[in-house]
C-alpha cells in the first residue's frame, strides 16, 4: 500500500469528543516536531479553553475567529462574515506549505450554514500543500467532504451529562 504524504481526518457526529480527538492529534503532532496550526470557526475569543492554554504553552499557532454559537448570535450576518473570514485564513494556511498539521475546528458548520460553499472547502482541502495533514471537526459533515477524507469518524451520543442538567465542566468540555 502506497503511503500518502498527508491525510485528511474528519471527526463528525452528534456525540462529544470531535474537537477533543483533534486536539489529541495536535499534541501528538507537536510532540513529533511538526509545525501545527489551529483555526476555530465558531468559538469566539471570549472562550478560555484548556486546549488553547495548552497550545499557547506549546507555542502552537491558534486562531479563534468565530463569535460563539449561532443560537447566541445577535447579528447572524456578522457571524457569517466571521465564518467566511475564518475560511480565508484556513485556505491560505492549507496552501502555504508551512504546516505539517492544521486543525480546522468546527469547519463543517461553515458549510452547513452556507457561509462557504462546500465545493470551495473541498477544493481548499484537496488542493492543500502536499505535506499538510488536516483534521476537520463538526457535526453534519457534508458528503462531499467525507468523500475526499482519508479517515472519517462519527461520534454518536449515547448519553450526555447535559441532558441531566449538568453544565459544561472545565477540564472536560473546555
Amino acid at each position: 500500500m502506497a503511503r500518502k504524504p498527508s491525510i485528511v481526518l474528519v471527526n463528525t457526529g452528534h456525540g462529544k469528543g470531535k474537537s477533543s480527538a483533534a486536539f489529541g492529534v495536535m499534541s501528538r503532532g507537536w510532540a513529533r516536531g511538526w509545525r501545527v496550526g489551529v483555526v476555530q470557526f465558531v468559538k469566539g475569543g471570549k472562550w478560555q479553553t484548556g486546549e488553547r492554554k495548552l497550545a499557547d504553552h506549546l507555542d502552537i499557532e491558534w486562531h479563534t475567529l468565530g463569535d460563539g454559537f449561532t443560537w447566541e448570535s445577535t447579528d447572524l450576518d456578522e457571524t457569517a462574515a466571521k465564518g467566511r473570514h475564518a475560511w480565508e485564513v484556513a485556505r491560505t494556511k492549507l496552501a502555504s506549505g508551512d504546516y505539517d498539521l492544521l486543525i480546522l475546528d468546527e469547519l463543517t458548520y461553515a458549510a452547513k450554514y452556507g457561509w462557504v460553499p462546500v465545493e470551495e472547502i473541498v477544493a481548499g482541502v484537496t488542493g492543500r500543500a502536499e505535506k499538510t495533514n488536516v483534521v476537520i471537526t463538526g457535526r453534519d459533515a457534508p458528503e462531499e467532504l467525507i468523500a475526499v477524507a482519508d479517515t472519517v469518524t462519527e461520534m454518536r451520543k449515547i448519553k450526555h451529562a447535559y441532558d441531566e442538567g449538568i453544565g459544561a465542566k472545565k477540564g472536560i468540555e473546555y
